[in-house]
């Protein structure tokens, strides 16, 4: 096979995205017979038929899907090499990519990643840091298109290299009316009795959140489903249910917002994150740094 183009990978990308090769002419700014031509000599290159024709638009086969998912690890990595070249040009001597999810981002990575950027060795290193689902977080990882990421170590972290880092507790976040205000603690099971408000299905609070309750044999009643721990605060301040959410994220500001924090006795609402990679002898020098540090940092 012969070396491929990245151009027409991309072009190729987007009329997977598109599944029309006028439209994806428009977004890429290249006229669509041009984007015919450039497919083509993809199909001759790989050897196989990418795309069935049809009468609105195109689709891709199953080697298009295969080579739409390699394309898409190929293209992003292309743009980091593009951000770090640039970078080095600008005087910064390493960058990281982190992807964390919302828990993550909501406690005490900020800070932690903070800190790390004020210690002297450490100011000619960058950092990004990108919210991110369980799910899409360790898909990326696999795919390559990032190296680290933050997450609740009950996901599925199998052939992953992993260190430890902080851990979390979740609780009731009730109105000071609420039936469960006056409680020093109680179990999700007790909640069950109450209107929830809920984040989307493909958190991972939700999902854990199904999953007991599946367990216990009770449905959840969700009032409202928020996209945000701040967003779930504020539905509770107009008592409109019940939220669980981590401890860490409401125990700073819950006597300024008007509410009651409730720990769960559950065991498994004692969550632990991990620090996953695919392979830590391939991280650059800055990721190694950082990542030393996030663990003794959550360990000290």
């Amino acid at each position: 096979m012969r070396d491929l183009d990245l151009t027409s990978l991309r072009l190729f990308a987007a009329v997977c995205e598109t599944r029309n090769m006028a439209r994806a002419g428009e977004q890429q700014h290249i006229v669509a017979s041009a984007i015919s031509k450039r497919l083509a000599q993809l199909e001759d290159t790989v050897g196989v038929t990418l795309f069935e024709r049809r009468r609105r638009g195109v689709i891709p086969t199953a080697a298009g899907e295969i080579l739409l998912e390699h394309a898409r690890a190929m293209l992003a990595a292309a743009d980091r090499v593009e951000r770090d070249m640039a970078d080095y040009g600008t005087g910064i001597k390493g960058q990281v990519r982190l992807l964390a999810t919302v828990s993550c981002m909501a406690e005490s990575l900020p800070d932690d990643i903070a800190s790390f950027l004020q210690v002297a060795e450490h100011r000619d290193i960058r950092v990004t840091v990108e919210e991110s689902l369980s799910r899409d977080l360790v898909r990326s990882l696999r795919e390559g298109s990032a190296p680290l990421g933050i997450c609740w170590d009950a996901a599925d972290l199998e052939g992953f290299q992993t260190r430890p880092y902080r851990s979390d507790a979740l609780a009731a976040i009730v109105h000071p009316e609420h039936p469960l205000a006056s409680q020093p603690d109680c179990t999700f099971e007790q909640t069950l009795e109450f209107d929830h408000i809920g984040l989307p299905g493909q958190t991972a609070v939700h999902t854990m959140l199904a999953r007991a309750a599946a367990i216990i044999g009770k449905p959840m009643a969700y009032r409202v489903v928020v996209s945000s721990f701040d967003a779930s605060l504020r539905c509770v301040r107009a008592h409109l249910g019940l939220a669980i959410v981590p401890r860490e994220v409401v125990e700073p500001i819950y006597a300024s917002v008007g509410v009651r924090v409730i720990p769960l006795t559950d065991s498994w609402a004692q969550r632990r994150f991990a620090i996953c990679m695919r392979d830590e002898a391939s991280l650059s020098p800055a990721a190694r740094l950082l990542v030393d540090y996030l663990e003794q940092k959550a360990a000290g």
